[in-house]
Order: structure tokens, then sequence, then C-alpha cells
């Protein structure tokens, strides 16, 4: 009767773990981004308070650094909304930034400026 029930529950386990998805962005790689349609001042102001306040490393955005060209409020935001989300989702953080940010599943990687991605 115990052997049964261990080999019924064993079973139940497997199906469950086969039959719903691991987490996707481990799978995939999520990334958070600045939101195109998002005016340059709302970006400046969450770009600041990254900066600033939030605890990003802004550090890749400085002149001669690998992320500082294009040297645009979009894509300067859009590295630091990301090392934000990379650093702090896992404790709370999140890919809001007052509706400035966005989250995607494809790597915005460009040229020498890696976007960084913690599983």
């Amino acid at each position: 009767m115990m052997k049964t029930f261990l080999i019924k529950t064993t079973i139940s386990l497997f199906l469950i773990s086969v039959t719903f998805p691991q987490d996707s962005e481990a799978a995939t790689g999520v990334w958070c981004v600045a939101d195109p349609q998002i005016p340059e001042k709302v970006l400046q102001a969450a770009l600041d308070w990254a900066c600033q306040q939030g605890g990003a490393d802004c550090s890749l955005i400085h002149p001669s650094q690998p992320c500082f060209l294009p040297n645009t409020v979009k894509d300067h935001a859009s590295v630091v909304f990301n090392s934000y989300y990379q650093h702090y989702k896992r404790k709370g953080g999140s890919c809001y930034f007052h509706s400035a940010a966005l989250i995607t599943l494809t790597d915005p990687s460009h040229g020498s400026c890696h976007f960084e991605y913690i599983p």
C-alpha cells in the first residue's frame, strides 16, 4: 500500500514538472529598455533617479565607455534601466520607471555595448 502511494506520488510530481514550463525568463533572457514612445524629459527624469538614488550602474554610459554611443537619452536610459532591473529584479525591483520602460525578450546589446542579463 505504501509502495503504491510512493509510486503514484512520484509519477504525479514528474508529470507536474513536465506539464508546467520552467521560468521562461531563464530560457530566453529578459531585458529592460526605455520605451521609445516616452518623451525625452520623462526618460531623463527616470534615468537621473536610477543613477542617483536607484543604485543602477551608470558607468557604462560615461564618455569613452562601451555604451556611451549612441549618445541619446533613450539609449542611455535603456542601458541604465536594464542595469537596475537585472540587479534588483530578484529583490522586488521592476522595469517600470513610471511607465518609461518596457520588457524585451530580444537582447538589445549592440557593438561593444553589452546589456547584462542575470538569470
